[in-house]
């Protein structure tokens, strides 16, 4: 059966490296097969959402940011970290959605789970599949945006559109290029096979 299986080998010693506002990147010795060990260096995040907002054209909700690591402006989905204790998902993905291009959803469902960088990282983001859109009127949104996302332009792009452009090498970031592929194969079903909002990561 192809399913990612949960499993932790033996942690024979861990050092942290260095710890900022959001992540911290830590040393792990880890038990190796046949008894050896290996030093494996990796970020600890806490984890983001992403939403693939769509809406009554098949049109793709995409936001432009700057994302200084790459020195690219990236077209992404609205995403954010998972920075308030105990709250679910979906409730993240709202508030993002809301706050970095000001719609509402009605409709919500799990498109996909991915590990950004599991090489390097232990980050995972979940992203959601968003419809029936309603713009919140300019009064009733009262996020101020700082720093990278200020000025971020809003754009809507037809989703087959925005397939082809992934394809092409003009999509980089891996949760828009995941949610946008995901949402074209899912389409072909209706969204019927997607799981619900509040479905458990594995």
């Amino acid at each position: 059966m192809i399913q990612d299986t949960p499993e932790s080998w033996d942690v024979v010693e861990t050092r942290q490296r260095f710890k900022g506002r959001v992540i911290e990147v830590v040393t792990d010795t880890v038990r190796m097969p046949r008894d050896q060990v290996a030093d494996r260096d990796y970020a600890v995040h806490p984890g983001s959402v992403a939403v693939l907002a769509l809406d009554a054209a098949d049109r793709v909700l995409l936001i432009r940011q700057y994302r200084h690591a790459t020195r690219h402006l990236l077209w992404e989905l609205p995403a954010g970290i998972r920075d308030v204790a105990g709250e679910p998902l979906v409730t993240t993905a709202a508030r993002e959605l809301a706050e970095e291009a000001g719609y509402r959803a009605g409709t919500w469902h799990t498109l996909v789970d991915l590990y950004t960088s599991p090489g390097m990282s232990d980050e995972r983001i979940r992203v959601f599949l968003a419809r029936d859109l309603t713009e919140i009127p300019e009064a009733e949104n009262d996020f101020v945006h700082h720093h990278e996302e200020i000025d971020m332009p809003v754009e809507w792009i037809p989703l087959a559109d925005a397939v082809e452009k992934a394809l092409m090498g003009m999509i980089h970031n891996s949760p828009a290029v995941a949610g946008i592929l995901a949402a074209y194969a899912a389409s072909v079903e209706g969204f019927a096979l997607l799981r619900p909002a509040d479905a458990p990561e594995a």
